[in-house]
C-alpha cells in the first residue's frame, strides 16, 4: 500500500511539499512529533552506541583474527544494537516528523559510528593498500597488495591480498591522497572514513530536492536513506567507497532534474524577433543563447559527476541511460535524446578519459572487476542456485561446478533486462492515446509489474510534468536488478538502489525489508554470516527465488487473462 503522507504529484495535481521550507522540512509535508518518534530516536541511538562499543571489542581492527574476538560477548551486543537500529528505522518507514528531524536523528546515530573501529568489513584496509601502491609509484591494477609489499597487508582480508584493485582511477587517486596525508594506517583509515562521510553528506543534501521533484515526501526519503543502519554501519563506520559513488551520483541526478527548461517551459523571447534589415534570418535573443549555453554547461557538469561516479565504482554506469532521459526537458524523442543525452555522454566519457589519462592508470581496473566474484556466497541469488546444484551433484557423486554457469546466465539476463527496462521507462514517458484504454496491452503489465514507481497511481496511467518519478524509478529498479543478478552480494550493495528508490517510490516495503535483513548479514569484524551458513543459506535463497518466480508468473497470467481483448 502507498505510504501515508504521499501527496499526489500527477499532472496538474503536482503539489508535493508546496510552500514548505526546503531546508527545515516544515510545511505541508511535516507532522507533529509524537511519542513513537521520540522512542524510535533514542532506541536507535542506544543501538548505535552498542555497535560503537562492539567495534572496539571485536570490530575489524588491523590485528583482529578472522573470527570475532570475545564470542558471544561480542556477537550478542552486535545483534542487539543492529536490531535496535533496524527496529527504530522500520518504525518510521512512512516518514519522520520532518526533514530536519530526520537529519538530526540520523546525525545522532552517526556520531558514535564515526569514532569506533571499522565495522562489518575489512575493505578499508584494501583501499589503504591500493592507495599506498599508487602513492609509491606502482600500479594497483597490475598486482595485488601482498606482492606490492604494502606494509599493512596483514590487515587486509586474505581473499583480497592477491587481487588487483577493481575500483576506478578517481577513487585510487583519493586513496593515495589519504595515504599521503594520513602518515600511517590509522591516519589513512580516518581520512578514508572522512571521505565516505563527505559522500554521505553530499548525497544527504540532494535527497529533499530529488524527492520533491518526484513528488515523494522529503521527510520520508531522507529518513529511509540516512537512518538506514546499512548507511551508518557500512558506509560511515566501514568507510566503503560506495558512499563516494552515491555522493557523486545523487548530485548529478539533482542537477539534471533542476536544469533550465526541465519543466518544459519554452525559452523566453522565442516569438520575438521580426526579421533583420534586408530580410535576413532573425537572430535568437541574447537571453536565449545564454540559456542554451547554460543548459549545455549544466549537462556537462552532470556528465562529469556521473563519469567520476563510474570512476569510483563501475556500478554507476547502470544509471547513465536513465540519466539521459532525465537530461531531456519534456518527453524524450530521438532528436532530443541525441542532443541532450549526447552532451551528457560527452561530459561523462570525457571526464572518465581525462582522469584515466592524468592518473596514468588507464582502464586496467576493468580487469579487476572479474575478481569480485572470487568469494562464493549464497547471498547472491545466482550463486545460491549454483551452490545448491553443486550440493545435489555431490550427493549423486557428480561435480557439476554450476556456480560459474548460473552466474553467467544471470549476467546475460541482466544484459537483457536493463535495455528492456530502459525502453519501458521511455515508453512510460509517453502516455497512451486517449482512444486506447490506459490498462490495455503493455501499459497494464507495466503498471502491475512496477507498482512502486511514483508515476503510477490508482487506476490511471499518468505522469508528473517533468517525468522525474518514472526516470528515477527506472534507475532504481535497474540498480535492484544489478544487485540481485550480480555474482556476489555484500550488505552495503543494498544502499545503491535504496538511495534512488527512496526518492522515487510510493511503495517501500519491497526494498526496505531486504535492507533490514541485509543489516544482519555481517559480523563486526567483517565475517560474513553467509560463510557460516553455506548449505542452509543456499537452500533458503533458492526456495525464495522459486517462490518469487512462481508468484510473478501467476500474477502475469492473471493480468493477461483479465486484460481487455
Amino acid at each position: 500500500m502507498s505510504d501515508p503522507g504521499v501527496r499526489s504529484h500527477l499532472g496538474p495535481h503536482f503539489a508535493s511539499d508546496a510552500g514548505g521550507d526546503p531546508g527545515s522540512g516544515r510545511g505541508p509535508d511535516a507532522r507533529a512529533v509524537g511519542s513513537r518518534d521520540r522512542v524510535a530516536r533514542y532506541v536507535g541511538l542506544v543501538g548505535a552506541l552498542l555497535l560503537a562499543v562492539v567495534g572496539y571489542l571485536g570490530g575489524a581492527l588491523p590485528d583482529a583474527t578472522t573470527a570475532p574476538d570475545g564470542g558471544p560477548l561480542t556477537v550478542t551486543p552486535w545483534l542487539l544494537g543492529t536490531a535496535a537500529m533496524v527496529g527504530a528505522w522500520w518504525a518510521l518507514r512512512a516518514g519522520a516528523p520532518s526533514t530536519r528531524w530526520a537529519y538530526v536523528t540520523a546525525g545522532w546515530w552517526t556520531l558514535p559510528l564515526l569514532v569506533t573501529a571499522p565495522l562489518g568489513s575489512r575493505d578499508v584496509y584494501s583501499y589503504a593498500c591500493q592507495g599506498w601502491i599508487y602513492a609509491d609509484g606502482g600500479d594497483p591494477y597490475a598486482t595485488g597488495v601482498a606482492a606490492a609489499g604494502c606494509p599493512w597487508v596483514e590487515a587486509v582480508a586474505p581473499v583480497w591480498r592477491d587481487t588487483p584493485a577493481p575500483y576506478g582511477p578517481f577513487f585510487v587517486l583519493l586513496a593515495a591522497l589519504a595515504v599521503t596525508l594520513g602518515g600511517g594506517l590509522v591516519g589513512t583509515v580516518l581520512l578514508l572514513r572522512m571521505l565516505a562521510l563527505a559522500g554521505v553528506l553530499a548525497a544527504a543534501a540532494c535527497l529533499p530536492g530529488l524527492a520533491r521533484a518526484a513528488g515523494v515526501p522529503p521527510r520520508r526519503a531522507t529518513w529511509l536513506v540516512l537512518a538506514c543502519p546499512l548507511v551508518g554501519v557500512h558506509l560511515v563506520a566501514g568507510a566503503h567507497n560506495d558512499a563516494v559513488m552515491l555522493g557523486l551520483l545523487l548530485p548529478a541526478l539533482l542537477v539534471l532534474v533542476r536544469r533550465p527548461g526541465r519543466s518544459g517551459a519554452t525559452s523566453a523571447g522565442s516569438s520575438a524577433g521580426s526579421s533583420a534589415p534586408g530580410g535576413s534570418v532573425p537572430r535568437p535573443p541574447e537571453s536565449s543563447r545564454l540559456g542554451s549555453l547554460r543548459s549545455v554547461g549544466v549537462l556537462l557538469v552532470a556528465g562529469v559527476l556521473l563519469g567520476l561516479a563510474v570512476s569510483v565504482k563501475a556500478t554507476a554506469v547502470v544509471v547513465l541511460p536513465f540519466a539521459a532521459l532525465a537530461a531531456v526537458p519534456g518527453r524524450p524523442v530521438v532528436r532530443t535524446l541525441l542532443r541532450d543525452g549526447g552532451v551528457l555522454a560527452v561530459g561523462a566519457v570525457g571526464g572518465l578519459l581525462v582522469l584515466s589519462w592524468l592518473t596514468g592508470l588507464g582502464f586496467g581496473w576493468l580487469g579487476g572487476l572479474g575478481h569480485s566474484g572470487d568469494t562464493v556466497q549464497w547471498t547472491s541469488p545466482p550463486t545460491a542456485v549454483g551452490m545448491l546444484v553443486d550440493y545435489v551433484g555431490e550427493l549423486l557423486a557428480r561435480h557439476p561446478d554450476a556456480v560459474p554457469v548460473t552466474r553467467t546466465a544471470a549476467l546475460l539476463l541482466l544484459a537483457t533486462l536493463l535495455p528492456l527496462l530502459w525502453f519501458r521507462t521511455l515508453s512510460a514517458l509517453h502516455p497512451p492515446p486517449e482512444s486506447r484504454p490506459p490498462h490495455a496491452g503493455i501499459e497494464r503489465l507495466i503498471m502491475k509489474l512496477l507498482p512502486w514507481v511514483s508515476v503510477y497511481r490508482g487506476d490511471n496511467f499518468m505522469i508528473n510534468p517533468a517525468g522525474v518519478g518514472v526516470v528515477l524509478g527506472g534507475a532504481g529498479v535497474g540498480l535492484v536488478a544489478t544487485v540481485v543478478l550480480a555474482p556476489v552480494f555484500h550488505p552495503w550493495y543494498a544502499t545503491w538502489p535504496l538511495a534512488v528508490l527512496a526518492v522515487a517510490a510510493t511503495r517501500t516495503a519491497w526494498f526496505v525489508v531486504p535492507c533490514a535483513l541485509a543489516s544482519f548479514l555481517a559480523l563486526p569484524d567483517g565475517t560474513s554470516v553467509a560463510r557460516l551458513t553455506k548449505a542452509p543459506g543456499a537452500i533458503a535463497m533458492t526456495a525464495l527465488i522459486l517462490a518469487a518466480v512462481i508468484w510473478t508468473l501467476s500474477r502475469v497470467l492473471r493480468w493477461r487473462s483479465a486484460a481487455p481483448s
